[in-house]
């Protein structure tokens, strides 16, 4: 163990990734040293209109940069690594990755002009390295992406384990095992405190493997009589590569379609992820040259993304894919929370084109498990790893809770559990735990090229346009008497349709004008006060007549 200061206290807080599913980032920090582990993004909810993605808050890791000593990754799923592009643009730390996961991260630093300046260390599950006064080492877990791998962290305090995301898959179609006895020796060793994954927290029993969903996809594609379309996360690296065998043992080429999707396919190919023995697969183009039932088609769009392949098929506005009745569409993979209603949608306008489709884990056949254990298999990791303190991570809070109980359920007393929010910290002194004071946590808004510029004035500014529109009142007043020279002109955009509203407008036009005029004569000049008065009569009479309150912005001008 690390030589410890009396003085000094071990934090461990998220800075994402705790109470909401995405933009994963956990930080541990013994004196002077901080390990961040994982930096993810997470895609806008409903109410973040025109929101591309969200990215943690790393306000404290700024403020503090001279203190991180690098950035563990556990795997390659966007909500682990998809933050990091803009991360280090404030922090140039090292990155640790295995093999794929940093093949995965340096095709997003080639985007964001950052590879040459970034230093990216490999690892792997015998890996160990020295961060200030903390000792990293790793352990293999199964996940729905290859080279997956848990931390422990060997600090002055004791032993912090993060499992990162895991199932107990004991048939994984990688033959890559979770090193169960590497868990135990750790747990055997006195662990002081555990993060765990919670995704799964309110499943019962066992996840099954990923390998039964090969036998399925085999059987689908054998049936098939027409083409095959399979969409699924672009990450799952072992679904990909079931499709693919399924596609060989039923003599069908493979197009791959989705920029993400033909991306992860090429990296994982280079680095020996992905077997596709050569001529598996074709051009996009060469769909249509091919007898119907020797083509399948691999695609994103599994979360029915607005601008993904698959929705864009379904819509027939693919440029290069038709959905054609007969074929037949597998939808691997279920919706994440609040994605629902998208995915309804695609598997409508699918039926529409006559496909047969194949979705959700309602479908008699199953086309997809998932990549995160259920409660036995997060048991299993509580009892092998032992913890004396117990921090669920990486779920919403419910299953935060629901975690809590299991930890209960096992053995580890209440009072040394914490469900904590983003900036809550977790304090540790003389192997003695306590909330500790909050640090700035929450979340960062991308929109377009712009970071951090959109808070929560646009997005309600954009939401009141959204629900009611906008009404531009344009005046121009005389310098030497105010009086009014041209206009009122109203210019209404989402609000009403000019044509059949002309009554309305009128009479709008009316109260701006003696609004107007009557400031004038109480001697009122401050444009201020004359664009709040305007504002003021014109809501009040529009809400009267319409009950809508659509945004209204005046313009007055002088001459």
């Amino acid at each position: 163990m690390s030589k410890k200061n009396n003085q000094d206290k071990l934090l461990i807080f998220a800075l994402g990734g705790v109470g909401e599913i995405g933009k994963n980032m956990y930080v541990i920090q013994y004196g002077n040293d901080i390990v961040v582990v994982d930096a993810g993004l997470k895609f806008p909810e409903e109410d973040m209109l025109g929101i591309d993605i969200v990215i943690p808050d790393i306000t404290y890791l700024t403020e503090n940069r001279d203190k991180v000593r690098g950035i563990l990754i556990t795997h390659g799923h966007e909500d682990h690594i998809g933050g990091l592009p803009y991360v280090l643009k404030h922090l140039n730390v090292p990155i640790y990755g295995t093999k794929l996961t940093l093949g995965l991260i340096e095709g997003k630093l080639k985007e964001a002009g950052l590879l040459g300046e970034t230093k990216r260390i490999l690892i792997n599950a015998d890996t160990e390295v020295q961060l200030g006064s903390m000792k990293a080492s790793f352990f293999r877990t199964n996940h729905s992406i290859p080279d997956s791998v848990g931390v422990c962290l060997d600090t002055p305090e004791g032993l912090v384990v993060h499992t990162g995301d895991f199932k107990f898959d004991h048939t994984p179609v990688n033959n890559q095992y979770a090193d169960l006895q590497r868990m135990a020796g750790i747990g055997a060793r006195g662990v002081l405190a555990l993060l765990s994954d919670s995704t799964n927290a309110e499943r019962a029993g066992f996840t099954p493997s990923e390998s039964m969903i090969g036998v399925e996809l085999e059987d689908i594609f054998r049936k098939a009589t027409q083409r095959v379309v399979v969409a699924t996360f672009a990450s799952n690296v072992h679904r990909i590569q079931q499709v693919v065998n399924a596609a060989i043992a039923t003599k069908r080429k493979i197009a791959v379609v989705g920029r993400s999707m033909v991306n992860v396919v090429s990296v994982a190919s280079e680095l020996g992820y992905l077997n596709i023995p050569e001529g598996t697969i074709i051009e996009p183009e060469e769909i249509n040259k091919m007898a119907a039932d020797r083509v399948a088609v691999l695609s994103t769009g599994s979360q029915g993304e607005p601008m993904s392949a698959l929705t864009r098929m379904a819509r027939s506005t693919h440029r290069k894919v038709d959905i054609l009745p007969g074929d037949t569409v597998i939808i691997a993979a279920t919706p994440i929370p609040g994605n629902e209603r998208y995915v309804g949608r695609t598997v409508d306008e699918l039926f529409r084109l006559g496909a047969n489709v194949i979705y959700g884990p309602g479908s008699v056949s199953g086309v997809h498990v998932s990549g995160h254990g259920s409660q036995e298999e997060l048991k299993l990791m509580l009892n092998l790893i032992r913890p004396k303190y117990f921090i669920p991570i990486h779920g919403e809070y419910r299953m935060l809770r629901q975690h809590a109980l299991l930890g209960e359920s096992v053995g580890i007393e209440r009072e040394n559990i914490f469900v904590i929010d983003n900036g809550d910290t977790v304090e540790f002194q003389n192997g003695v735990a306590r909330k500790g004071s909050k640090v700035p946590a929450g979340n960062v808004l991308i929109d377009g090229l712009g970071v951090g510029d959109v808070g929560n004035i646009v997005l309600r500014d954009r939401k009141l346009l959204s629900q009611d529109g906008i009404l531009v009142v344009v005046v121009t007043l005389s310098k030497q008497d105010g009086a009014i020279l041209s206009g009122p002109d109203i210019i209404s955009r989402g609000f009403v349709y000019v044509r059949e509203s002309e009554g309305l407008l009128e009479e709008a036009n009316r109260i701006v004008t003696s609004t107007l005029h009557k400031l004038m004569n109480d001697k009122v000049n401050e444009w201020a006060s004359l664009k709040t008065n305007v504002k003021d009569a014109l809501g009040r009479f529009l809400y009267e007549q319409t009950r809508r309150r659509p945004m209204i912005l005046p313009i007055i001008m002088e001459v």
